[in-house]
């Protein structure tokens, strides 16, 4: 294939296959930096719906002086249904990019992949907003299998600065450069990894939820109080309780499982019967109005009065059932396990994790806080408390011991 150069890509349309929340907001984001965004969907109407509200958007942006009116006018007029809004990716007009963001299934992504592959010309960059699936099986077989990527935006896109670059066993390291540099240029902040399990963000934040689900399974506090030793005494913008019902119980446990199965079945990513419980009784979180904690009508939980006491008295407690000792001993440590892979670089994890979570702080930073030393002994004892490898530590954090 031949690269294509980052000016080229600036000034090229870009399609979005998939008009729901994710891809509709991808479209926005295209076409605020000024590119016109050829938005399609398999739902008949959905793209023109999609558009509809982009509408309504950008008249609240007005209003509330974010945009000016011409600006809106310009990034609505860039945003094209083409075909009478039905699906024909083979009618699509060449574009420099495509960005995929459907259901996450792997049949339906090769199957518009393969067709993209076969009627946009070499250079057209294919990349996949998928959040779970693996970058190398999408594109496997596919004629010009180096312009294939993950660009995994976070929800809301026209909001979250992060963009994973997502690189393929076969994607092309000029092609991942050049797709960086275009969204770095749409005001988003580019990190780069392979494509494995959860990528960065989904992979290193499965300990924020598991450990505090296991705090609350073993009886040591109750969900609320967890979230308050959390944000109160390690800095979490969110409990992680209040968090994965914010969420929705059912996608962070499809998610979570996703990156187990895909590890073969790794026991530091097992979910949890807490979990599983909730999503099996219909416990969805707040948009079921009953998660961990029960919802009013305005979202808030009426039911998650936490006990100040007892969270001042678990954190700096036995490491066993002190949440923030836990939960950060086992960041660090899947922290420093990825980058010990070489999947991604210190710098774009800790990167990820503020900008994809909020997190106060990026692992590598809460590592040369609290020493590596203290991390290895703290894993220890819970290896001991708990066996079985969940607790295991990184080879290369118990290296930074010696």
């Amino acid at each position: 294939m031949s690269s294509p150069s980052l000016s080229a890509l600036q000034e090229s349309p870009v399609a979005v296959v998939g008009a729901g929340a994710m891809g509709a907001g991808i479209a926005q984001v295209a076409a605020q930096a000024g590119h016109v965004v050829h938005l399609v969907d398999a739902a008949p109407g959905a793209a023109a719906a999609a558009r509809e509200k982009l509408s309504a958007t950008l008249e609240r942006l007005v209003t509330k002086g974010k945009v000016t009116g011409d600006d809106a006018a310009g990034t609505l007029g860039r945003v094209v249904v083409p075909g009478g809004d039905t699906l024909d990716l083979a009618a699509l007009p060449e574009v420099g990019l495509v960005v995929e963001a459907v259901v996450e299934r792997l049949d339906v992504k090769r199957s518009i992949f393969a067709t993209l592959a076969e009627h946009q010309p070499p250079s057209t960059v294919l990349a996949s907003n998928t959040s779970s699936l693996d970058v190398t099986a999408i594109a496997e077989g596919l004629p010009g299998e180096g312009r294939v990527l993950g660009l995994h935006f976070f929800n809301p896109p026209p909001l979250m600065k992060l963009v994973e670059v997502v690189r393929g066993e076969r994607s092309d390291p000029a092609v991942l450069e050049v797709a960086a540099e275009l969204v770095r240029g749409w005001g988003k902040t580019p990190v780069q990894c392979t494509s494995t399990p959860g990528f960065i963000v989904n992979r290193v934040a499965r300990p924020f939820y598991g450990e505090a689900q296991r705090l609350v399974e073993d009886g040591t506090a109750d969900p609320a109080t967890i979230d308050l030793a959390l944000r109160e005494h390690a800095g979490f913008r969110m409990g992680p309780m209040e968090l994965t019902d914010l969420i929705g119980q059912d996608v962070n446990l499809a998610v979570g499982t996703s990156v187990w199965e895909q590890t073969d079945r790794d026991p530091r990513y097992a979910p949890t019967a807490l979990q599983q419980d909730l999503v099996a009784a219909g416990r969805l979180g707040r948009k079921s109005g009953h998660g961990v904690f029960r919802y009013d009508e305005s979202g808030r939980p009426v039911d998650a009065t936490p006990d100040a006491g007892l969270a001042a008295r678990l954190v700096g407690g036995p490491v066993v059932s002190d949440p923030v000792a836990r939960t950060l001993a086992m960041l660090v440590n899947e922290a420093v396990d990825l980058v010990h892979r070489g999947e991604a670089t210190a710098e774009d994890v800790d990167t990820a994790m503020r900008l994809g979570t909020n997190y106060p702080k990026g692992p590598h930073e809460w590592l040369a806080a609290l020493g590596a030393p203290t991390v290895v002994g703290q894993l220890r004892e819970l290896d001991a408390a708990f066996p079985g490898g969940r607790y295991r530590t990184s080879p290369a954090l118990e290296e930074m011991t010696r």
